[in-house]
């Protein structure tokens, strides 16, 4: 017969947070769960894609892999990076679309997703928005009380995009959070602030 549980375990908070650094040679993975507030690590990785001939190919590649996860560790919801906006036009769209296939994915199994700036992740995981990838890495580790393959950046970061999660809890799924109360969207900002580059 089963013994019946406590008032305060049946309240205890237990959720599991895909976090995804998006990239068309690299993407990055990481798989925190989150019970009675407390952090660890699931599973952590990249996926390779630099040896597939096409871009297709790779977006293809990213879409069934990132199903496979969501497969195997049914999260509750997703954390992504926002991509950032570079002077390589084609390379933002490469990004982008990345972050869609994967989002997709999520989507498909209906999973809800909310999108971090990179710099909002650095602030919230080491309290510097200009933190260096060995930086996130060293407290990603420190956080999650676990040892973490150094060179396996793309990785620590989707660790610390989900972990930035955790602590914007509050957020809505399907949002952006910037830290900045805005409702223009990350592409209006840049528009705005940068007219001279947009033709």
């Amino acid at each position: 017969m089963p013994i019946p549980l406590a008032a305060s375990e049946l309240e205890s908070y237990d959720k599991i947070i895909l976090g995804v650094d998006p990239g068309t040679q690299i993407a990055g993975y990481g798989v925190i769960r989150i019970q009675k507030d407390q952090m660890s690590m699931l599973q952590y990785g990249v996926i390779h894609l630099s040896k597939y001939s096409t871009h297709e190919l790779k977006l293809k590649k990213l879409f069934d892999r990132m199903i496979q996860l969501i497969e195997e560790h049914l999260p509750d919801e997703m954390a992504i990076e926002d991509p950032f906006f570079g002077k390589n036009v084609q390379a933002m769209l490469k990004l982008g679309r990345a972050q869609g296939v994967a989002m997709a994915a999520a989507l498909s199994r209906g999973i809800p997703i909310v999108e971090y700036s990179p710099r909002r992740v650095k602030q919230s995981v080491t309290g510097n928005g200009n933190a260096s990838k060995e930086q996130v890495s060293h407290m990603v580790g420190h956080l999650l009380n676990a040892e973490l393959n150094p060179e396996f950046f793309d990785a620590t970061d989707a660790l610390a995009i989900a972990i930035c999660h955790h602590f914007h809890k509050n957020a809505l799924p399907g949002t952006k959070s910037t830290g900045k109360k805005s409702k223009k969207g990350a592409w209006s900002a840049f528009a705005n602030e940068n007219p001279g580059r947009i033709s």
